[in-house]
């Protein structure tokens, strides 16, 4: 690991649980359009539960050495999940929707490393990197499939406040090749990141076998 940037080190590292992750059937159909708007929404809302836990710990890091350059408040998805949750569910989206067994299970996790600043930011690279590399693939095919306009039904993978989005990845591996933490401490936030894959892997698995494959309306 120490004769490779962290960045690329770490990437290395989780290739493969990414990889499972994006191979989950529940996003093979969503992107080839075989989820109605309901279907995609059981997306959405494991995903305010998971950032919404993701963000709440990130305040509460801010004068961490470690985590402080990962706390980001321009990457903050609780405005543009709810927009996305009114868009498909209605005004009334709080009211019908609730985390599922693996979900709560991610979320116990992400308050669990609250007080290891290695770990959040093990779970803010898994997060945030992924939104702004596949994740705008997946925004374009959603606009795509649902006719999502630019105000609601894929804000979560819109960045507008952070610019070129090219440039602020190289930013971000940038902070991961500066992190202050020693050969073990990387060698954990490495196993903490896979173990966050997994986990995703997890909530995803658990939509593939709960939201009903149809043809998107």
């Amino acid at each position: 690991m120490s004769q490779a940037p962290f960045s690329e080190a770490l990437r290395n590292a989780t290739r493969d649980d990414h990889a499972a992750a994006e191979n989950q059937d529940y996003l093979v159909a969503l992107l080839a359009g075989r989820l109605s708007p309901e279907g995609y929404g059981a997306m959405v809302a494991q995903n305010h539960f998971v950032y919404t836990a993701l963000d709440r710990v990130s305040r509460t890091l801010a004068d961490d050495p470690v985590a402080a350059p990962f706390v980001l408040p321009e990457l903050y998805r609780g405005e543009a999940l709810a927009r996305d949750l009114e868009t498909v569910y209605g005004p009334g989206w709080r009211s019908v929707i609730e985390p599922s067994a693996p979900t709560l299970a991610l979320v116990a996790r992400i308050e669990h490393v609250a007080t290891w600043p290695g770990g959040y930011v093990a779970h803010h690279y898994t997060r945030y990197l992924g939104d702004l590399s596949g994740g705008q693939f997946i925004r374009r095919e959603l606009r795509r499939i649902y006719g999502y306009g630019p105000d609601g039904g894929a804000d979560s993978y819109r960045f507008d406040a952070i610019g070129s989005i090219p440039r602020f990845r190289r930013e971000y591996r940038a902070r991961l090749d500066a992190l202050p933490a020693g050969e073990d401490e990387r060698r954990r936030i490495v196993q903490e990141a896979r173990l966050a894959f997994r986990l995703t892997t997890e909530v995803l698995a658990d939509l593939g076998r709960t939201v009903r494959a149809e043809p998107a309306a």
